[in-house]
């Protein structure tokens, strides 16, 4: 996997949280094209159950100021089964407030008898909480962020050990790094919290595109323009699904991480285009 040309690029991101008064900057100066592996970030570099419930219970309690709940500092300390199995429905992190909110509220709280008629409605049921508490999703994404920071300020290891790594996929990036293969991130989290993760982790990929960049889609059609993609690893498989559909994207290798967040039904019924991938089996795609 020997290198071609140098790819000369420029990727601007917001240096701190809540500052981006023109938006993000995405640039790039062609010159040849260079061997890349794309990664999503939660669910397939990092196990961040913990983290998701303890910041989006945090951002409850403190700033999304609802009648419907109440507090035990009990909360904290572990996360409920019901979060846990709803949580491959999520696909951006305010809904996870709305989730913390539904299981925590004092009346008919969500609970694992009714789980799965939230479920089997998921997306009707995020837009109905939305609007019964006349409640606006980017407003929710931003009390979220600030939660983090929150904590980052406040006590920066402790937010870190919230999350666990897979040193598998961890140990996958830095062979391929060996090998002059870039890797990049796409997430739908706020890319400088990816970022000060995979710091402490001593990982250093050629970017990290949070949502604030736009849908995974987007980010990957404009990374084809500059770079060869070996492969996108991702545990939500209707984001696959939309890239192989893509002309656009259609041609990147997907593969749907077996360890991930992933639905009952995702293991089955996929497509050829859509490589189911497990921990132990990441040391065959070096050989791309």
């Amino acid at each position: 996997m020997g290198r071609r040309q140098v790819v000369r690029h420029r990727v601007l991101v917001s240096t701190f949280l809540g500052s981006n008064p023109s938006g993000p900057v995405l640039t790039f100066t062609l010159v040849s094209y260079q061997k890349i592996f794309l990664f999503d970030f939660d669910g397939v570099i990092i196990d961040g159950m913990h983290e998701y419930w303890y910041s989006s219970l945090l951002a409850c309690e403190k700033y999304l100021n609802s009648p419907y709940i109440s507090f035990d500092q009990k909360l904290y300390k572990r996360v409920p089964n019901t979060f846990k199995e709803i949580r491959p429905w999520v696909k951006y992190g305010w809904e996870m407030i709305l989730i913390v909110h539904e299981i925590i509220k004092t009346e008919n709280p969500l609970k694992k008898q009714t789980q799965n008629d939230f479920i089997n409605n998921y997306h009707q049921n995020c837009q109905r909480i939305l609007n019964d508490n006349s409640w606006i999703a980017e407003d929710l994404q931003k009390i979220l962020d600030k939660s983090r920071k929150y904590q980052i300020d406040k006590d920066f290891k402790s937010w870190v050990n919230l999350h666990n790594p897979f040193f598998e996929v961890l140990n996958f990036m830095k062979e391929l790094n060996k090998r002059e293969v870039k890797t990049g991130i796409i997430t739908t989290k706020r890319g400088i919290f990816a970022e000060k993760i995979l710091k402490q982790l001593n990982i250093f990929p050629e970017f990290i595109f949070g949502y604030e960049y736009g849908t995974k889609i987007k980010i990957a059609a404009k990374l084809s323009q500059t770079y060869e993609i070996l492969g996108f690893i991702e545990d939500r498989k209707k984001t696959l699904i939309d890239i192989k559909q893509n002309s656009e994207t259609s041609h990147i290798p997907c593969f749907l991480a077996d360890w991930g967040y992933l639905k009952g039904s995702d293991r089955h019924s996929l497509s050829d285009e859509i490589k189911l991938l497990k921990l132990g089996n990441l040391e065959e795609l070096v050989a791309i």
